[in-house]
């Protein structure tokens, strides 16, 4: 079962970015809706550390309330993107599982969790603050782009029994994004404090950028993998 991908179905046709020498910890990164792991690897890619592995897994398809119940890949259900929207809670709850199972693969593969990032971009971010919060795993960090956090309402207590309160969070947000407004972002980064150690939050926010990435944001990102995941 060790090395078979088989059993975690994220996993079995994930995008991996190889280290170039003995991987040492992984970074797993969740992509946004409609989108698929590809980007995320490449622009993971371009600031990778050579004793990184990174898995960038595809989300299912399922209709999208959002979008009008079109198929497209999608962690979860949308059903709107204010802070007071109605949630997919068992989609979450289930999407959150999948994701606990690839880093259950990680760790049997001999990857100790305190070297293991979770992050994510948009629906992906917002997954990977739910995972990590309610992992039973001690992860290195949360990287949190563009991103809000899911069921908010049920935390702090969603977290009662979280061994990560005491978790590093690199949370990034455009000034400018039209679909999940900085507003949204600096809601989250406050909720946050209330569920982990307050000053373990960091909130970056950029001028001029929408809901996508930029240069500064990818080398914020580099910095606090080098920081939380250093060469041992």
């Amino acid at each position: 079962m060790c090395g078979n991908n088989m059993s975690v179905p994220l996993l079995a046709d994930a995008v991996t970015v190889s280290g170039a020498e003995r991987e040492t910890a992984a970074v797993i990164f969740l992509h946004g809706l409609g989108d698929t792991g590809h980007s995320w690897a490449d622009a993971l890619s371009s600031i990778r550390l050579p004793y990184v592995k990174y898995i960038c897994p595809h989300a299912p398809r399922i209709p999208v309330t959002l979008n009008m119940k079109m198929v497209m890949p999608s962690w979860f259900d949308l059903m709107g993107l204010s802070p007071d929207a109605p949630e997919d809670e068992a989609g979450i709850k289930k999407a959150a599982e999948n994701i606990k199972a690839i880093i259950e693969h990680e760790v049997k593969n001999g990857i100790p969790p305190n070297r293991i990032i979770l992050g994510g971009f948009s629906q992906g971010g917002a997954l990977s603050l739910y995972t990590a919060l309610t992992c039973q795993h001690q992860l290195a960090g949360i990287v949190a782009l563009s991103c809000w956090l899911p069921l908010h309402k049920t935390f702090p207590q969603a977290a009662s029994n979280s061994v990560n309160k005491d978790i590093a969070i690199l949370q990034c947000h455009g000034e400018m994004d039209p679909m999940i407004p900085v507003r949204f972002g600096a809601l989250t980064a406050e909720k946050l404090k209330s569920v982990v150690t307050p000053t373990k939050v960091q909130f970056r926010t950029y001028p001029g950028v929408m809901h996508s990435s930029c240069p500064q944001e990818m080398l914020a990102v580099k910095e606090f993998i080098e920081k939380l995941l250093p060469r041992i």
